[in-house]
This record gives C-alpha cells, sequence and structure tokens, in this order.
C-alpha cells in the first residue's frame, strides 16, 4: 500500500520501518524538546500522512524509549484518521524522575497502519446471552 506523507518541517522524516516484518514504522521528532519529569510535551514529527480510506494510523510506544527513557504516548494509543491532514504530532509523557531531552531526528513512536470497520450503533432493550454475561474485569479466569 501506497501512503503520500508531506514534509512539513526541513528536519522532518519519513516514517520508516525496522525491519523486513516490522509491523510499526517509526515516527521521528522534527524539533528537539525537553520533557520535564511527570509531564507530556507534543513532540513535532513535521510530517502530515494521507492514509488510505478504510484505514487508520494507530501511534504506540517504541518499546525501547518507553522501557529505557521512561518516555511514552500520553494518550496510550494515538488515532490518526484517514480524513486528518494535519500535522502528525505525539503528545510524550515522561513517566521517569529525570528530565529527558528528545533530539532532532530521534525515533519517538511507531506507526501502525490497520484496517477498520465503521458500525451503526442501534438502541436495544435486549443483547444476546453469552456464557461470560455480564462479567467485568477478570471474570474469566475464575475456575
Amino acid at each position: 500500500m501506497d501512503i503520500r506523507v508531506k514534509k512539513l518541517h526541513p528536519a522532518a522524516k519519513l516514517p520508516r520501518y525496522g525491519s523486513e516484518y516490522a509491523a510499526g514504522a517509526d515516527l521521528y521528532a522534527a524539533e528537539g524538546v525537553l520533557i520535564p519529569a511527570g509531564e507530556t510535551a507534543f513532540v513535532r514529527t513535521g510530517i502530515a500522512v494521507e492514509l488510505p480510506a478504510g484505514t487508520v494510523g494507530l501511534v504506540y510506544a517504541r518499546s525501547g524509549l518507553a522501557c529505557k527513557q521512561d518516555l511514552a504516548p500520553a494518550n496510550k494509543v494515538g488515532v490518526i484518521d484517514c480524513d486528518y491532514r494535519g500535522e502528525v504530532m505525539v503528545a510524550l509523557h515522561n513517566h521517569g524522575k529525570a528530565e529527558r531531552r528528545v533530539e532532532a531526528g530521534d525515533r519517538i513512536a511507531q506507526l501502525v497502519v490497520a484496517p477498520y470497520l465503521k458500525a451503526d450503533f442501534e438502541e436495544s432493550e435486549e443483547l444476546s446471552d453469552t456464557v461470560r454475561g455480564a462479567g467485568g474485569f477478570g471474570s474469566t479466569g475464575r475456575a
């Protein structure tokens, strides 16, 4: 699948896959930013994308950045709708006790492009029965 990418910043880099079978393409910071401990900063990627109709861009943490630098997307998973044409921004939260600096060119997140289904929601007085029923958090692991 081809995805058109527009550079909005001179230091912007196109997303790149780190290996042949990587599901997520790395997103890069277009500018440096200092993120104080316990705070969130918006990091510019300097790109806009044209996702194909029927797909969504899902922005996930990079495991190395999250585990080694305490930086991960503040909203856990970012959603880029296929009709959005603005700059892709990553809200990075610093979960650590020390400030962290992101430099231009650093890999800050990963983008997974996935198909989605559009649902029509309708109100109903009844729902079908299942074995689980209304069992909530942790209910399926009980013996």
